[in-house]
């Protein structure tokens, strides 16, 4: 289930939205994954799941450039991101729209200012209409009217929901969410599982989700890589439901039934 899944994943469709070869990513001599491969198709919701210390928010950083690969290449649209340019990689980063655990807002900004920074930095946008952006993608996230609070007046959720308003600010090709329901009650993750399928209707965007929150993970995920903490690779490609359901592997059926009275409850994308 790797290289055949591989070969028709990327034959669906011409050239991947993004595509991971040979990627093994670290910290100085120290191997955190090895052997990365896979392919993410335009639209797609992909996940990166795994236990703890797997590394899925390591393989997130050095899908956006935050930490250069030991070994590897990742490409977007067929241009390799990794030896590319420091002009072109920034222009190929302005295409991204990238959500943190904790939200990373800025906490001495109001919501409207958080959002309009990148607006600031990379258009030409007035004052005036950088506030009623901001506004209008507030309200996509469904935070209208709490556009002058702090990020301090809000919830965890609404938090979060205010770092994916910044994150679509640009109306981005591409969006990465790393562990987007972390320390959220079951009620606002799957508020936030749906505000996710969403946006990915509405900016047509492909989006990458690092999680190991199995309601999520059936919810959302259209494609995944399940990495192994212990082997330090990869060792599912697939549809989560039927890597679930189908899986030869016990290691990924331990994985993805966890908690399975909960997991049940949760119909593929329903």
């Amino acid at each position: 289930m790797t290289a055949a899944k591989l070969e028709i994943i990327a034959d669906h469709g011409s050239t991947p939205h993004i595509e991971v070869r040979n990627l093994t990513v670290g910290y100085g001599s120290f191997v955190v994954m090895r052997d990365v491969n896979f392919a993410v198709r335009r639209g797609e919701i992909f996940i990166i799941m795994g236990g703890s210390g797997s590394g899925k928010s390591t393989l997130l950083r050095a899908l956006v450039g935050l930490l250069e690969p030991l070994a590897g290449e990742v490409f977007y649209n067929g241009v390799n991101f990794t030896t590319a340019s420091a002009e072109e990689r920034q222009r190929m980063l302005r295409r991204f729209g990238i959500t943190y655990q904790g939200g990373a807002l800025w906490s001495s900004m109001t919501l409207a200012e958080n959002v309009g920074l990148p607006l600031a930095e990379f258009t030409n946008l007035s004052p005036a209409e950088i506030r009623e952006v901001a506004q209008l993608k507030l309200a996509m996230v469904g935070l209208r009217g709490f556009e002058d609070f702090y990020p301090a007046q809000l919830s965890g959720g609404m938090q979060k929901r205010a770092g994916i308003a910044r994150a679509i600010a640009l109306d981005p090709e591409v969006l990465f969410f790393d562990e987007p329901s972390a320390g959220l009650d079951p009620i606002t993750s799957r508020l936030l599982d749906d505000l996710i399928l969403e946006l990915r209707a509405s900016l047509g965007a492909t989006v990458v989700v690092v999680t190991h929150e199995l309601a999520s993970i059936f919810a959302i995920g259209d494609n995944s890589v399940l990495l192994d903490a212990e082997s330090r690779t990869p060792i599912a490609y697939g549809n989560p439901v039927q890597l679930r359901d189908h899986s030869a592997d016990p290691r990924v059926r331990r994985f993805l039934t966890r908690g399975e009275s909960q997991a049940a409850s949760v119909q593929e994308h329903g």
